[in-house]
């Protein structure tokens, strides 16, 4: 059956492949972005995930289109990166205010249709980052982190009802964001990973799509690193 799918942040990068693997599997995706060209067959809103009322915006569009969202992806996400002297509280309130309470505006809104349908699948991206630190990213961190809590506490309020809530956390993945590393520091990090070699967006889609897929049906409350084992142990 063609499920309704929310991406959001869907227009590029981990997130677009996301939304074309469930493209490519026949569901019906709808995407959120701020910026740039969305990728063909999906339905595009543009929404700001800090502003709660665009969030009950775009999830009226997806609705009124495809239904019920059945399967939500929390990607949207940006960095501020500095050094913590050096960081402003607005360069900690952006990042924060995206990348976890956007994905608990989402969560909680995504919660509603899906508890009516005693079904439902909620995938929130972190980032290896967020398990290990990471200088210089003491927000972004931080941001990444509070979403394990978030998806624990979501598997245990919401499994009772058939919705999985599950965590992906990514390492280095070839993104425009890597591409504008310098070649030393790609080397450095490179180094780092026991698979020597930095993630393909396609890779971290797989493993969201499996999470969404009935095989996953019996996986909630987990946090699933696809980071070339960098992040092992954490």
């Amino acid at each position: 059956m063609s499920r309704s799918v929310l991406v959001t942040g869907g227009n590029r990068g981990i997130g677009r492949a996301i939304a074309e693997a469930f493209v490519a599997s026949g569901d019906q995706v709808a995407i959120t972005y701020r910026s740039g060209e969305p990728p063909a067959g999906v339905l595009a809103v543009k929404c700001d995930v800090t502003d709660p009322a665009a969030v009950e915006a775009a999830f009226a569009e997806v609705e009124a289109a495809h239904g019920p969202v059945e399967v939500l992806v929390a990607n949207a996400g940006i960095t501020a990166d500095t050094l913590v002297l050096r960081m402003s509280d607005d360069d900690w309130s952006r990042v924060i205010d995206t990348n976890l309470t956007g994905s608990f505006r989402v969560a909680k809104r995504a919660a509603k249709g899906m508890l009516r349908l005693r079904r439902g699948r909620i995938v929130l991206i972190s980032s290896v980052v967020g398990l290990l630190g990471s200088a210089g990213q003491v927000n972004y961190a931080a941001s990444k982190a509070g979403l394990v809590g978030m998806a624990r506490s979501l598997a245990r309020e919401l499994g009772s009802r058939g919705i999985t809530t599950n965590v992906v956390a990514p390492g280095f993945v070839e993104t425009e964001m890597t591409a504008v590393l310098p070649e030393e520091k790609k080397a450095e990090y490179k180094a780092q990973i026991p698979l020597q070699r930095y993630a393909t967006p396609e890779e971290v889609a797989a493993t969201v799509h499996w999470l969404a897929s009935e095989g996953a049906a019996y996986v909630t409350g987990a946090v699933i690193p696809v980071d070339g084992g960098l992040g092992m142990g954490h």
